[in-house]
């Protein structure tokens, strides 16, 4: 079993790094400012279910030959930053934004995308790469679930953040829809820096 004193020191761990906004919490504040509150929780869903993806390849192993693959690594990294630089060019160049307002997505759409988000977000990968690993031992029993036991607490902790988010900029959204000439980019914006973000974030 896992130590109470080892799981302490994950959850205050996982807390902290959970309050730092990052590209997550900035794809959702994107579809809850242009999109409302329910577009918003839903693409906090698709954040976490792709969070299940990626416990699922640590418990796996998967994380242990990406760690050890540069090149594997720069795929995955490359692939993120293309596929957020296209949101945000077709952020720009939709007919809904050029009219003056956010092109509304299909809520499945919006759940889609961010499960990709996530399972691209490098930062994600690193967690699960870098830091998760220091809290399992052989000793404390079966490391693959140690794993799962670790990633569905960080998973939940996560969820309970990007509601948070989702729900403050749902009611943003709301209030500033007067202004929705001043929020058609938001979303490209925002697309646009999680990609330089990405693009940013280097292995240790």
């Amino acid at each position: 079993m896992i130590s109470p004193a080892t799981f302490t020191l994950f959850l205050t761990t996982s807390v902290v790094l959970v309050l730092i906004p990052g590209p997550n919490h900035l794809y959702i504040t994107a579809r809850g400012l242009t999109q409302g509150r329910s577009a918003g929780l839903v693409s906090a869903l698709g954040i976490e279910l792709g969070t299940l993806v990626h416990i699922a390849a640590a418990a796996a192993g998967l994380s242990f030959v990406i760690a050890r693959s540069a090149t594997l690594y720069s795929v995955i990294k490359w692939a993120g930053v293309a596929y957020l630089v296209y949101l945000a060019i077709r952020a720009f160049t939709s007919k809904q934004a050029q009219a003056g307002r956010p092109e509304p997505q299909p809520l499945r759409k919006v759940f889609l995308e961010g499960v990709l988000v996530n399972v691209f977000n490098p930062k994600t990968l690193l967690f699960f790469l870098a830091l998760l690993p220091q809290f399992v031992h052989p000793e404390s029993g079966s490391p693959a679930l140690q794993v799962v036991v670790f990633g569905l607490t960080l998973m939940l902790l996560g969820l309970i953040s990007d509601v948070a988010y989702a729900l403050t900029a749902g009611a943003l959204g709301r209030r500033l829809d007067r202004a929705a000439r001043s929020l058609r980019y938001v979303s490209g914006v925002v697309y646009l820096g999680l990609g330089v973000l990405t693009a940013f974030t280097g292995r240790e």
